[in-house]
């Protein structure tokens, strides 16, 4: 089965991470803007992150512009906006196109193995959300209106280990 560990991805602060890292670990992937509505999940995915981090959670994030011109800022200042705006301690990737024939093939793949609003493959709009297991299968998908709190309990499935009882922190 294909998984998301043979790709890779540029980070914000210049490195190429190979997702095969992440191999033993669920992972959330979301495209992100700074100028959407739906900006203020940022603040929710940090606390999700910080809560589940200790755990094993990943989460990886994608600026991009192709919804209502979203994202205007490139590079440095991207960095300068997420780490002032919202002190994010997970993943952000270089700015992608998660649609069309430049679209980042880590989305090509996801999209091609889940439907979105309206049974339709290509993404809607900024926060779409995947969830990856820890074998690198995609296992889920959300549109851009779910909340990051809600993805707790299917969080937690992923993370769960028989041979090690888990205590959550309150968020």
């Amino acid at each position: 089965m294909e998984t998301i560990h043979r790709y890779s991805v540029q980070l914000l602060n210049g490195e190429t991470l190979s997702l095969k890292q992440l191999a033993g670990n669920p992972v959330l992937i979301t495209n992100i803007a700074s100028k959407c509505s739906f900006a203020g999940q940022l603040s929710a995915l940090e606390r999700i992150y910080k809560k589940y981090k200790p755990l094993g959670l990943e989460i990886l994030a994608f600026p991009c512009n192709q919804f209502g011109r979203n994202e205007p800022l490139e590079d440095a200042m991207l960095k300068e906006f997420y780490n002032s705006h919202f002190d994010l301690s997970f993943l952000v990737c270089n700015k992608v196109q998660v649609n069309g024939p430049d679209a980042h093939p880590l989305f090509n793949y996801l999209k091609s193995n889940t439907r979105g609003i309206a049974q339709n493959r290509a993404i809607k709009w900024n926060f779409t959300k995947f969830l990856v297991n820890s074998e690198g299968e995609l296992v889920s998908r959300y549109a851009p209106r779910t909340k990051p709190e809600t993805l707790k309990p299917v969080i937690e499935s992923y993370l769960y280990n028989e041979d090690r009882p888990i205590q959550f922190a309150k968020l």
